[in-house]
């Protein structure tokens, strides 16, 4: 089953194989800004704290508690935990299948964008340059040096043993030693706001229409 989610708290699956989707009972009329899957669940998240999860393939969904108020940007799930990040620096985790959620300090007070999960680590990237990284399930953050100091960090994924991250402006940033250093990579000449991993190929995509992919762990574009 394929999820997608947006404004107004909206839902669509498809089951198959994304030919197709279908509109489900809208469980908040918030704007829903991420959706993973773990452990046989959806988790989605969005404006206002709120945090919705489904366990039938997303037909039905119930609210959960996150415990905050502010807006949370991304979700992603590893090591049977679900790991949330937002507005404010906030990030919060859940280790019940997104059923009951705590707070994380992450050290920051800047917004949060994306978080990705790989080789045991969470990282979080953001705005004002800034990657913090988890190696403990998310429960305590640590700051990686963002080597071009950049103005926001929109997203980041991972793949064959490397975070890869893209910039404000499009620079893409990556670190093979599990986020505690990034290097800065040429930038391919767009602005930037995600990147996902798939059969050996980091793709990335921007503004005005640009995508970019990489096939050798985003060393080139």
């Amino acid at each position: 089953t394929f999820v997608a989610v947006g404004a107004s708290g909206k839902i669509v699956r498809s089951t198959d194989n994304g030919s197709t989707f279908s509109a489900v009972t809208r469980p908040i009329t918030n704007g829903i800004n991420g959706v993973t899957f773990g452990n046989n669940t959806f988790v989605a998240v969005g404006d206002s704290g709120k945090i919705v999860r489904s366990t039938d393939n997303g037909t039905s969904w119930d609210n959960a508690s996150s415990g905050i108020t502010t807006q949370i940007n991304g979700v992603t799930f590893g090591n049977n935990t679900f790991v949330a990040v937002g507005a404010s620096g906030k990030i919060v985790r859940s280790t019940d299948n997104g059923t009951s959620w705590d707070n994380a300090s992450s050290g920051i007070t800047t917004q949060i964008r994306d978080v990705a999960f790989g080789n045991n680590t969470f990282v979080a990237v953001g705005y004002s340059g800034n990657i913090v990284r988890s190696t403990d399930n998310g429960t305590s953050w640590d700051n990686a040096t963002d080597p071009i100091n950049s103005n926001v960090i929109w997203g980041v994924g991972f793949g064959n043993n490397t975070f890869v991250a893209v910039v404000h402006g499009g620079w893409i940033l990556r670190s093979t030693d599990n986020g505690s250093n990034f290097s800065a990579v040429v930038d391919p000449g767009n602005h930037l706001t995600g990147v996902v991993f798939g059969n050996n190929t980091f793709v990335a995509v921007g503004v005005s229409g640009g995508i970019y992919r990489s096939t050798d762990n985003g060393t080139t574009w």
